[in-house]
């Protein structure tokens, strides 16, 4: 399996109305200073088997997506995600069992 494929399993955790950080993710595949190259695994995506916009940085800020970060928000905000300022309360929506 390719580290994209790992990536795509790990996102394929997250639960509708959470979200993830880049940071959390390459965490999860044991590469702690990968999350550039989670974005760029990401930003490859075109199933949406995959939940990319549940994807987002580690100061809560959305993030890019491959459609825009107004579709990522829409996406968020359609699964129950409040995104204030275009940020994200990680107290409150971050999911880590990966």
């Amino acid at each position: 399996m390719n580290f994209q494929e790992k990536v795509f399993v790990v996102i394929r955790k997250i639960p509708e109305g959470k979200v993830s950080t880049y940071k959390e993710v390459a965490c999860a595949l044991k590469k702690s200073k990968a999350y550039r190259a989670v974005g760029n695994a990401l930003n490859k995506n075109v199933s949406k088997l995959v939940p990319c916009h549940r994807v987002i940085k580690s100061d809560g800020s959305v993030g890019g997506f491959r459609w825009g970060s107004r579709e990522k928000i829409k996406k968020l905000k359609k699964e129950g995600v409040k995104v204030k300022n275009g940020k994200i309360d990680l107290g409150k929506y971050l999911y880590k069992k990966h």
